[in-house]
């Protein structure tokens, strides 16, 4: 059985209708800072997990004091990057579609979304080790949603930097915890 930390990144300097790619805000690096001071304080004195980041710049960049904490170099991993937004919409309306997309299911998104969630679902899946993953608001709902058989794209409501809490064994998943007090089950 592996344990894994699923954290959501710091906030950005953009939102999806502004940047492809933004990096951390000053309050998204306090949010990194703290969670580097938090997270371990849950652990066992001592312990230090892989980290795995998604390649996006928010989640390298909030993966880096937890990393320079433990003296460990990040893994940057594709399989829980951000959901793909639709192909052909400007940037500038991405946001939109983004709201839109997280009122339904997978189902209804179409076969190029059921195969992202599944890719995020089956890469958490496989670890085979206590680890820290930094991602994604959807990508971390996917695993939520593998671990209540749930298809819909939102289920629990996250904060940045919180820490959804799944165990996972022979491809099975458990809800261990569902972050910070304030993210409450949407239903």
């Amino acid at each position: 059985m592996a344990r894994l930390y699923l954290v959501r990144h710091g906030r950005a300097t953009g939102g999806w209708d502004v940047e492809p790619d933004p990096g951390l805000d000053e309050l998204g690096w306090a949010q990194a800072e703290s969670l580097a001071e938090s997270l371990p304080a849950r652990l066992a004195p001592g312990t230090v997990l892989p980290i795995v980041t998604s390649p996006m710049r928010r989640c390298r960049e909030t993966a880096i004091p937890l990393a320079r904490r433990w003296g460990v170099e990040p893994l940057v991993h594709e399989g829980i990057t951000e959901i793909p937004s639709p192909l052909g919409v400007p940037i500038s309306e991405r946001a939109s579609w983004l709201r839109q997309a997280t009122t339904g299911t997978y189902t209804l998104l179409g076969d190029r979304y059921t195969t992202y969630r599944d890719a995020v679902v089956s890469f958490v899946a496989a670890a085979d080790e206590d680890t820290v993953l930094v991602s994604h608001f959807v990508a971390i709902n996917a695993v939520i949603g593998a671990c209540v058989t749930d298809d819909r794209v939102v289920i629990r409501s996250l904060d940045n930097t919180s820490v959804t809490v799944v165990d996972t064994a022979g491809g099975r998943f458990r809800l261990v915890e569902g972050g910070h007090e304030a993210d409450t089950l949407i239903r």
